[in-house]
């Protein structure tokens, strides 16, 4: 199966420096990808541990290994290269963490998508589910603390939400999984604004960046020096021997999360779920631009949705609510997201994107629904959780947010 992936946000390139290391970053700009299909099965065999395989240069998710095969020892993590056959060897499965953090350093396997990667930093963030009940409190989710907060559906439903704290990382994609989760998740999804000066509507990307919460890490060790492929791997992390994960935040990577912490920073999550599909949506604020007329605030959002049940769905329509307090409400509607219809099956049951929205307005709200059809024909709207889009408050003493 093939699909595309598709980015059309038009900007120029750009380099920012921190400590006097250049950091490329790469420009939006319209484009379309040919990649194949890529899952990550976990292994139902006796005595079969997980390996991350690919074959055909498709990942083919886990295979079955009898006593006398002669691959990686077993509770090895693998991947397959190429059109062959021959396993290569990628590191160690360890526990997952139940109670905790992971420290910067640690190298994981993604649940969903199955990337390799590396963990930088972590993010405490306030998580509001809507699906579950306020009355009870859930233990379920990790790093829930006693504080709780309650917002208001902005839809006007009257129904309010705690939130919990709950832990996400910033994590580096390794780039040779890359081509293999394009169609399914962006891998250029972290973008920023450019310099006052430049046109309000230049945006810039930093590949391979992502978020990824706590229960979606799979960790793993390995004895790799090198063991992901990142541009700002070396910049950020040095091998450390004896240490527990031996890779160690380097003062660049600290000085780089403290510059741009203000558009970096993940701190609300949003989740409901509509007949098993679950969608969950991050907000992100940017920073302003200053234009003739008036200030312009710019917000990106992630999303993401997740097939909970056995029988695929396919997306087929956005419609979007989008309120300022500058007074005005905004309806958009077309087909797809981002210029697809993404197929949420058993094999690959989530699809991750990034977008936009900018207001005339220091503050504003979003909600809306996803027409989702089913193989049967049946066609339901999937509600997508209200959230706020909120400004900080810029230090007069310091200079605006900027991505650079």
């Amino acid at each position: 199966m093939l699909a595309f992936s598709r980015l059309t946000t038009v900007s120029p390139a750009f380099v920012f420096a921190a400590h006097g290391s250049a950091f490329k970053t790469t420009r939006l700009s319209a484009f379309t990808t040919l990649t194949p299909s890529a899952q990550w099965n976990p292994c139902d065999g006796s005595g079969c541990q997980p390996r991350l395989t690919r074959q055909g240069s498709v990942p083919t998710g886990v295979q079955r290994q009898t006593p006398s095969s002669r691959v990686a020892p077993p509770n090895f993590v693998t991947a397959q290269r190429g059109y062959a056959t021959r396993l290569a060897e990628v590191g160690k499965l360890e526990p997952l963490k139940l109670d905790g953090n992971y420290d910067t350093g640690q190298m994981f396997l993604h649940r969903l998508f199955g990337y390799r990667g590396v963990i930088l930093f972590p993010w405490l963030a306030k998580v509001y589910d809507r699906d579950l009940p306020n009355s009870k409190k859930d233990n379920s989710v990790k790093d829930v603390q006693s504080q709780e907060e309650i917002i208001s559906n902005p839809s006007g439903t009257g129904k309010e939400v705690k939130g919990k704290t709950h832990t996400y990382y910033q994590v580096l994609i390794d780039g040779r999984d890359c081509p293999f989760i394009t169609h399914r998740a962006q891998t250029e999804s972290v973008t920023f604004l450019g310099n006052h000066t430049e046109n309000t509507r230049n945006l810039y990307a930093i590949p391979g960046l992502d978020y990824v919460a706590h229960e979606d890490i799979i960790p793993y060790s390995t004895e790799d020096r090198s063991p992901i492929q990142h541009e700002l791997f070396d910049k950020f992390l040095s091998y450390r021997e004896g240490d527990d994960p031996p890779f160690g935040a380097l003062d660049t990577l600290k000085a780089w999360q403290e510059k741009n912490h203000p558009w970096l920073e993940l701190s609300d999550v949003h989740k409901e779920t509509t007949e098993d599909i679950r969608v969950t949506v991050i907000p992100f604020y940017m920073g302003y631009r200053e234009t003739q007329a008036n200030n312009v605030y710019w917000w990106r959002y992630c999303i993401r949705l997740e097939n909970l049940g056995e029988k695929a769905v396919q997306l087929r329509e956005r419609n979007w609510r989008i309120f300022s307090l500058s007074g005005t409400l905004e309806t958009v509607r077309g087909r797809g997201v981002v210029g697809q219809e993404p197929l949420l099956s058993k094999d690959q049951p989530a699809f991750q994107y990034s977008s936009h929205v900018s207001l005339q307005a220091p503050s504003g709200h979003m909600w809306g629904t996803f027409r989702m059809e089913r193989e049967d024909g049946h066609a339901f709207d999937c509600r997508i959780p209200p959230f706020s889009l909120e400004s900080k408050q810029d230090d007069p003493n310091e200079p605006p947010i900027l991505g650079n």
